[in-house]
């Protein structure tokens, strides 16, 4: 059995229930993204697999254990997560906020420990971020302070990461910045990494197990090489496309298919047939 699975889980806001009856399995030390189109329950499931939305039925099943069973600390020792939309409090630096990946250690009779400053140091170096360490996180670029945030969960030092669309408002290069760091932590720690993804092709590119939603339910799950098609595209996000191999690194390639475009003359409107008129003739 996988350390991270949801087991027949109903789950929603309110009365709306996103996602029924949804099983997923999480596969151990592997780089998984959850992909699928605007609110088709990619950050819904993700909320649930990390407790912070409960179930209205079935279970969330962390070690063996119903994930809502554990103290919140203990999960914290467990499973980190970047959220979609962090905001570091004001006048926090750099150092200070990756610190706060320490907290589930912290106790009453145990503060601050060297085991805890090595963590923090180790997760910012990994990152690049430790030459920012004294700088004010609201005067960091966005791929700088996602780095920061990065190495705030890593300092966590938990055998499970979940990232919830970790590249939304980088420019293209942050991005991939971003990914190649995530798939080099995953490779060098063994750590089971789940991220929500918008764009297919870096979700072909960095994953090794895929996650595809529609409507609430998956669709589809496995190795990228295998599932995704152009039967599957079409069908999850509405999108005529071909599939291609990446030159770069072999994986597919989604090249959405061109829509025929009219040509200058035949975008004009047609000229209706011109008709001559005649004077009347008048006799005198």
């Amino acid at each position: 059995m996988p350390r991270l699975s949801a087991r027949d889980i109903t789950v929603g806001y309110g009365r709306r229930p996103i996602s029924e009856h949804l099983s997923v399995d999480v596969p151990d030390g592997r780089f998984t993204v959850i992909v699928g189109p605007n609110a088709c329950g990619k950050s819904t499931l993700l909320r649930a697999l990390s407790r912070l939305l409960k179930p209205d039925a079935g279970q969330v099943v962390l070690d063996g254990k119903d994930i809502h069973a554990y103290p919140a600390k203990e999960v914290a020792r467990r499973l980190g997560l970047l959220p979609q939309s962090s905001i570091a409090p004001d006048g926090i630096t750099a150092a200070d906020l990756v610190a706060r990946g320490r907290y589930p250690y912290q106790k009453l009779i145990r503060q601050w420990s060297a085991e805890d400053e090595a963590a923090v140091v180790a997760a910012m170096t990994a990152t690049g971020v430790l030459d920012l360490s004294g700088r004010l996180v609201d005067t960091l670029s966005g791929g700088q302070r996602q780095r920061v945030w990065v190495a705030m969960v890593l300092a966590q030092q938990t055998p499970i990461v979940l990232l919830d669309e970790p590249t939304t408002f980088l420019d293209i290069g942050h991005q991939i910045e971003l990914l190649e760091l995530c798939r080099r932590l995953n490779r060098e720690h063994r750590n089971t990494t789940v991220a929500v993804l918008h764009d297919l092709n870096q979700a072909c590119r960095y994953a090794d197990h895929i996650i595809a939603m529609k409507a609430g339910a998956v669709v589809a799950r496995g190795d990228p090489k295998t599932i995704i098609t152009a039967e599957l595209i079409e069908d999850v996000f509405g999108l005529p496309c071909r599939i291609i191999d990446d030159p770069e690194t072999h994986t597919p390639l989604v090249i959405p298919r061109s829509q025929p475009i009219p040509d200058a003359e035949e975008a004009q409107c047609p000229t209706t047939p011109s008709t001559t008129r005649t004077a009347p003739s008048t006799s005198w």
